[in-house]
């Protein structure tokens, strides 16, 4: 099956890092994003992926064109932003003519795409949902759905006091190439211009699922991701050392928890380092304490520097006995 991952965004959430480099490509352990996005479906299920994405594109075929991965992937440029609908849309002449999957470019999600797959082609339609429950579906797209696995309505970030349930959607989508056919031309959101309409008439599935759902495109998700993958031992290279994965090369003379450390860094005497994702070639000083924090590739954090939940530059030099909660650095 084709898989098109929706990853046209720049990534401004996670700047400065993606002032550098594109999202999909981005580390989490020893993985790109893109990767970690593609592992929710079983290797016999996926023979091509096909990003849709509208920033840094030599970036991301100069990376691909390098490395081995068990898919194909084919880079398929917005020249605009399309919303959803128009980039699934504009990767119409890459698809074969069969059901295929697509999955939001954030995404890490134990969705298990095949029984999605089995439970679709059983009800029919042109469209089936992955669902998550929520406590709060105002800021998703949410489904009414039924016991027969229809969702009756969509409804894209209603109020709280109107929303019809609290199921939403969760960003995996199995289609039907005939869905093309209820597309508008030019941008559209696929929820608002394409779900509301084909649910009206039942074509709408839903499957709901348990286990993990992250949308890693903030810094306090990036980190949820880093510890789905350290519970999930998703790595191929280096270890885990206690709650940590360290790469390899890392030299840990601190106390590191609950984190992600890439390949080659050093961690001093007396640091400590506690749910953060550490890049390659990243220096923590002695003493320095970091919670919550993104650190760069080759940054360097100085001896007795407090940092809680910042980002910290790919490069950048945090001065020793720095203080600071919150934002980037520098700022």
């Amino acid at each position: 099956m084709q898989v098109i991952v929706l990853a046209g965004g720049f990534g401004t959430r996670l700047r400065p890092w993606t002032n550098h480099v594109a999202k999909p490509l981005l580390p989490m352990l020893d993985k790109t994003l893109l990767e970690r996005v593609v592992e929710a479906l079983p290797e016999t299920l996926v023979d091509e992926v096909i990003l849709a994405a509208g920033y840094k594109i030599d970036e991301m075929r100069a990376h691909f064109a390098t490395v081995e991965l068990p898919y194909k992937v084919t880079i398929v440029e917005e020249f605009e932003p399309l919303g959803t609908g128009g980039a699934i849309a504009n990767c119409r002449n890459y698809l074969r003519d069969e059901t295929f999957c697509v999955m939001n470019g954030d995404l890490l999600s134990s969705v298990p795409v095949q029984e999605m797959l089995d439970f679709h082609h059983s009800q029919g339609g042109l469209a089936t949902i992955s669902l998550w429950e929520v406590e709060d579906p105002t800021r998703f797209g949410v489904c009414d759905i039924h016991e027969d696995g229809r969702i009756y309505q969509f409804q894209e970030k209603p109020a709280l006091e109107d929303a019809v349930s609290n199921m939403i959607n969760a960003g995996c989508y199995i289609l039907e190439p005939e869905v093309f056919d209820r597309m508008p031309d030019g941008a559209h959101s696929m929820e608002r211009d394409v779900y509301t309409h084909i649910a009206d008439e039942g074509l709408l599935n839903g499957f709901a699922f348990e286990g993990h759902f992250v949308d890693a495109g903030t810094p306090e998700s990036w980190i949820e991701g880093v510890q789905v993958c350290l519970s999930g031992e998703r790595w191929s290279s280096g270890d885990m050392y206690g709650t940590s994965w360290l790469g390899d090369g890392v030299i840990d003379g601190g106390e590191s928890s609950f984190s992600a450390v890439g390949h080659g860094c050093t961690i001093s005497s007396g640091a400590e380092v506690e749910r953060c994702a550490v890049l390659n070639g990243a220096y923590i000083g002695g003493r320095a304490k970091m919670f919550e924090c993104l650190v760069g590739e080759g940054a360097t954090i100085g001896e007795n520097a407090m940092l809680k939940g910042v980002i910290v530059d790919y490069g950048a030099t945090v001065p020793a006995g720095h203080i600071q909660t919150g934002g980037t650095y520098p700022q």
